[in-house]
């Protein structure tokens, strides 16, 4: 079982100044899921190397299980820090993809050619596909079969309204996922705030915030084993 993350490689919190980058929750709870599974995992980001990590996601009040043994995993380290170039791999070599969130991904992955033809790859291989928090931004121009959006009649999720007014960043974020996933035709969903909530329509999975990002990659994992 070969499976395939794919980082941001985005710092800049849009105009604030701030960084940002991926969150680390989201990918070290599916990185050890995946592992633990004993899937071959390869990371890959648009610019390659070592992907930004949001610093907000590194602070202590956000630490979890799986965040510490990552800090304690020099392997891993390693791993996330020689990403492979995006433009390099191609869905063929894959079982599966999954996507970690944090809010850089609403700026590059969202609107990256290259990333949008490899999910539409994917998705024609029938190959399963799953995206957390901020990383099912990435499907905004992803085109079914048909050339319909990808999303458009599908149950999704994302970063909801509500979480993104928490954190202070609806007037920052390029788009809001829950607006443009009901504008395309999709049957967004959400659950609680901060609490997990994952959708699987078919083949294509969704998480709506860092808690759900183990469980996104459970999902992913049924459906690539």
């Amino acid at each position: 079982m070969k499976v395939l993350m794919v980082l941001t490689s985005h710092d800049q919190l849009g105009d604030t100044g701030r960084k940002t980058g991926f969150w680390l929750e989201e990918f070290a709870a599916p990185y050890y899921v995946f592992k633990d599974a004993g899937a071959e995992l390869v990371l890959a980001s648009p610019a390659g190397g070592q992907p930004p990590l949001d610093p907000v996601s590194d602070e202590p009040d956000a630490q979890t299980e799986q965040t510490r043994r990552f800090a304690a995993d020099p392997a891993a380290q390693q791993a996330l820090a020689n990403t492979v170039k995006l433009d390099t791999v191609n869905a063929d070599d894959f079982d599966s993809v999954f996507y970690p969130g944090g809010h850089g991904p609403l700026w590059d992955l969202a609107e990256s050619p290259v990333s949008i033809a490899l999910i539409e790859s994917f998705e024609r291989a029938g190959k399963p596909i799953g995206f957390v928090c901020h990383a099912p931004g990435a499907l905004r121009h992803v085109k079914a079969v048909n050339g319909e959006p990808l999303v458009k009649g599908r149950r999704v999720t994302g970063f909801s309204n509500s979480e993104e007014a928490a954190v202070g960043l609806t007037e920052v974020v390029p788009f809001l996922i829950e607006n443009d996933f009901k504008a395309l035709g999709g049957n967004y969903q959400k659950g609680a705030d901060w609490q997990s909530f994952v959708l699987e329509d078919g083949l294509l999975i969704t998480g709506q915030n860092p808690a759900s990002s183990s469980d996104v990659a459970k999902a992913l994992l049924k459906l690539t084993a």
